[in-house]
């Protein structure tokens, strides 16, 4: 436990509601992010948690809103743990790093090399990933039918991981990805080398990739409100390419709102948002979830 241990333990604390005021049995979980105040998270949470009958509290631990570093990472889990948290929602930019300080990984959460579901109990700390469930149950949803010969995805970090996984499940021929680390790009193509038969491939020239992509995924945070813009010279997109978005905040980045000016199919972010909090909501309950349910609660939180 770092020396800024009692200071976590207090900023922690001020989040989590009155013992006294709590419901017996009542489920606590947490969002660990940066800039998440926006999260609809929360509310998909406790309303399917009050339609099911079960108390549940969901509060956002952001390190931004909280002033913490990087390397508070563990004394947060340890002091979630501490105050009774059923579980952890992770994101943006901990996917990853969160994986070091965690005692073991479902089989998703180690191949995909990233994390975004953390189930806290007397026995441990757990990591599972529900994003590539997530993008995979959206993109079966709305884009079963789109050719899957070559697909370029923009990303690389833990929520590229994941939907480069989930691409490759789907039945991509070949997935092209391009990330502005070069590096982090080729580590995650020679990840999935083994898995999927050198059918994964990091790409540099992106003018040329786009010109033989099927489909395009943005796993990028180029979009979001906080980084508006498209991940590639815009002139690129061609009315034959189709466009898989995994930011939902906004619901139509410049990107998606491009592509349908073209007259793209397109998917928006919102699918995987919901799905991935659909069978994050399993892990930390152990109970189904409606996820037509769930839905709803996401778009009456615009």
């Amino acid at each position: 436990m770092s020396r800024h241990a009692g200071i976590i333990a207090e900023m922690v604390g001020r989040l989590v509601p009155d013992p006294g005021v709590l419901p017996e049995h009542a489920i606590m979980v947490g969002l660990i992010g940066r800039g998440i105040q926006a999260s609809r998270t929360p509310r998909m949470h406790e309303r399917e948690g009050a339609r099911l009958g079960i108390p549940y509290v969901y509060v956002l631990i952001d390190f931004d809103l909280l002033g913490l570093s990087d390397d508070s990472l563990a004394d947060v889990i340890s002091q979630a743990r501490t105050s009774g948290f059923a579980g952890l929602n992770v994101t943006y930019p901990f996917k990853q790093a969160i994986i070091d300080h965690l005692d073991a990984l479902d089989t998703d959460a180690e191949a995909i090399g990233a994390v975004n579901t953390v189930v806290l109990s007397p026995a441990g700390t757990e990591g599972h990933n529900t994003d590539c469930w997530g993008f995979g149950e959206s993109f079966r949803e709305s884009m079963d039918d789109v050719p899957m010969r070559r697909v370029v995805q923009f990303g690389a970090g833990g929520a590229g991981a994941a939907v480069a996984h989930a691409l490759m499940e789907l039945g991509a021929g070949s997935l092209s990805i391009i990330d502005s680390d070069r590096e982090r790009a080729a580590r995650l193509a020679d990840s999935m080398h083994r898995r999927f038969a050198n059918r994964v491939h990091a790409e540099t020239d992106v003018e040329a990739t786009l010109a033989l992509a099927d489909g395009i995924v943005n796993t990028t945070p180029v979009g979001m409100t906080k980084h508006p813009g498209v991940p590639f010279a815009a002139n690129l997109l061609k009315p034959r390419h189709w466009v898989a978005e995994i930011i939902y905040f906004p619901q139509e980045t410049e990107l998606l709102r491009r592509a349908r000016a073209l007259g793209c199919r397109t998917l928006p972010g919102a699918g995987m948002a919901i799905y991935q909090a659909v069978r994050a909501f399993e892990l930390f309950t152990g109970k189904t979830p409606d996820r037509r349910t769930m839905a709803g609660y996401f778009e009456t939180a615009a």
